[in-house]
């Protein structure tokens, strides 16, 4: 399992959404407090975040733990941005280790985190998988079940889907592959945020900006849990929450 985090909102240094809060995303990675599977995320991290005037974002990822590394304190206490995604990583059993395969993955605009696992991985999905073109599936950017997810959900972006869409409709069919599934996934452009709670903890609070995380980085009032087989869609202006047991326009009202 994971400990994930997308912000967008008014700049803000990174350090104050991932380090300076009491139990941030930095103590989540040896000291997560609602993380139901694994009990360390000592397995890789990276942040993701954009800059005013440029939509493709910059990343920082690193295959040990976020503690150990110096660059990242450093980052987190210089840069400022309005939107990230951040994730701490307990790796799957089955999936390959290293930097490549530290969320958040990216292309152009897109960042993206998985907070789970596939189970029988990778013995069950090879079905899944042979949905994918070739090429997409000899571009992985690791053998890991978080990877296969992303060229689903990337796949389904591509042809012009959605945020909420590319996620609802990548669960709905990783559940098809293997019972107990754990489908926590998280996605942004820089504009908005989509995020699925499935099998795992998903919060979110807003003001001033929008945060989405897989638990509250502190005890003030505010956050509220997603319900579990739920799809958030967000932006800076509020949060709606859609079932993803049927499929759901991301224009349609709660």
């Amino acid at each position: 399992m994971c400990r994930h985090l997308a912000y967008l909102g008014p700049p803000c240094p990174v350090g104050a959404l991932l380090v300076d809060p009491p139990f941030g995303l930095v103590r989540q990675s040896w000291a997560p407090r609602r993380q139901r599977y694994g009990t360390v995320n000592a397995d890789g991290f990276g942040l993701g975040w954009y800059a005013d005037g440029d939509e493709r974002p910059a990343r920082h990822r690193r295959a040990g733990p976020v503690w150990a590394d110096g660059t990242f304190a450093d980052l987190a206490r210089v840069v400022r941005t309005r939107a990230l995604l951040a994730a701490v990583r307990s790796a799957t059993a089955g999936c390959a280790p290293g930097e490549a395969a530290a969320a958040p993955f990216a292309e152009g605009r897109w960042l993206f985190s998985h907070n789970g696992a596939l189970p029988g991985w990778p013995e069950q999905y090879g079905p899944l998988a042979a949905t994918l073109p070739p090429a997409d599936l000899m571009s992985l950017e690791a053998r890991s079940d978080s990877a296969l997810l992303w060229a689903l959900v990337l796949a389904r972006l591509r042809t012009g889907a959605e945020l909420g869409e590319a996620l609802a409709d990548t669960v709905r069919e990783a559940a098809k592959h293997g019972e107990g599934g754990r489908l926590n996934l998280l996605v942004t452009d820089g504009r908005s945020i989509a995020a699925t709670a499935w099998g795992d903890t998903l919060f979110h609070r807003t003001g001033p900006g929008v945060v989405v995380a897989s638990e509250p980085y502190d005890d003030e009032p505010g956050w509220s849990e997603v319900p579990d087989r739920t799809l958030l869609l967000a932006t800076p202006a509020g949060v709606t929450l859609h079932p993803i047991d049927r499929p759901t326009r991301e224009d349609e009202p709660t």
